[in-house]
C-alpha cells in the first residue's frame, strides 16, 4: 500500500521516488490523464469521505511527470491506498454506535488522561527530519538524546502546542522497510494550526515543492521525509466539520 503521498527517497525532502504499478486503478487513473495533462490540480468529490461534501485538490508541482501526478490524484480519492473495497451505506449503523456508545457531554466522565505526551515516530534521518519540522513546518526542537529502550538510538522532540509532542526515533543499522499502511499503524497525523499559520505554510510547503492534497479548504495532507502522514487543520483543537467533537 502507498501512503498518502509516495515517502521521499533519502536526499532533499522535494525528491520523490517511483510510484510503483497501479493495479486495477486503471479505470479512474485513465479518465484523469487528461484532466491533469492540461493542469496539475485536479479536483474531485468522493462522497463519504471525511465530509459528505468535501472537495479534494490534489496539488502537484509541475516539474513532477505525468504519471506521478496521475498516481497522486488517484491516490487522493482513498487517502493513502491503492486498494479500494466495499462502500457500503452504514449510516443505521453508525446511529445504533452512537446510541449503544456516546455519553452526553453533560453526563461523561472526566477522562483519566490528561493529555497526549507524545507520539513518536521513525526517521531514517535525524538532520532530514529536523529540517522538514523544525525547518519547514516551523515545529520547535525541543531536546534530543539517547533512546533509553535501544542503545545508539536517537530520541528528538518536536513542540506542536499545547503542551504536545511529535517525537522521532532513528535507528541505525536496523535496515527498516519504507512505510507501509497496516492495521493498528500510523495513517495520519492532524495538527490544528492557526488559520493565517495555515495559509502561510500551505504556501511554503509549494514552495518547497511538497505535494499536498487540499481537502474543503480546511486541511492540508501530505507526507513528512520518511513517509508519514502528516495533515495540517485550520479547524480549532475539539472541532471538526463544524462539529464539536471534544
Amino acid at each position: 500500500m502507498l501512503p498518502l503521498f509516495p515517502a521521499p527517497i533519502i536526499g532533499d525532502f522535494g525528491d520523490f521516488g517511483d510510484f510503483g504499478d497501479f493495479g486495477d486503478w486503471g479505470v479512474i487513473v485513465m479518465p484523469l490523464v487528461s484532466a491533469i495533462a492540461q493542469s496539475m490540480t485536479v479536483t474531485v468529490a468522493p462522497p463519504g469521505r471525511w465530509s459528505p461534501t468535501a472537495s479534494v485538490v490534489t496539488r502537484c508541482p509541475p516539474e513532477r511527470s505525468l504519471w506521478q501526478n496521475v498516481a497522486m490524484a488517484s491516490n487522493g480519492l482513498h487517502f493513502g491506498t491503492t486498494h479500494d473495497g466495499d462502500h457500503p451505506d452504514r449510516e443505521d449503523e453508525w446511529a445504533q454506535m452512537r446510541a449503544k456508545h456516546l455519553i452526553a457531554p453533560g453526563d461523561r466522565p472526566p477522562s483519566t488522561a490528561r493529555g497526549v505526551h507524545h507520539q513518536a515516530l521513525i526517521s531514517s534521518d535525524v538532520d532530514r527530519t529536523i529540517a522538514f519540522y523544525q525547518g519547514l513546518l516551523e515545529f520547535p526542537l525541543t531536546e534530543l538524546f539517547e533512546n533509553r529502550d535501544y542503545a545508539g538510538s536517537t530520541h528528538f522532540f518536536f513542540d506542536i502546542g499545547n503542551g504536545n509532542a511529535l517525537a522521532f526515533f532513528d535507528f541505525p543499522g536496523l535496515g527498516l522497510e519504507s512505510y507501509a499502511e497496516v492495521l493498528g499503524g500510523h495513517h495520519h497525523l492532524a495538527i490544528s494550526v492557526s488559520r493565517e499559520n495555515w495559509e502561510r505554510l500551505r504556501t511554503k510547503l509549494d514552495a518547497a515543492g511538497v505535494p499536498t492534497h487540499l481537502v474543503a479548504d480546511t486541511s492540508i495532507y501530505f507526507t513528512g521525509p520518511d513517509g508519514e502522514r502528516i495533515e495540517l487543520i485550520s479547524d480549532p483543537l475539539g472541532e471538526m466539520y463544524g462539529m464539536q467533537v471534544l
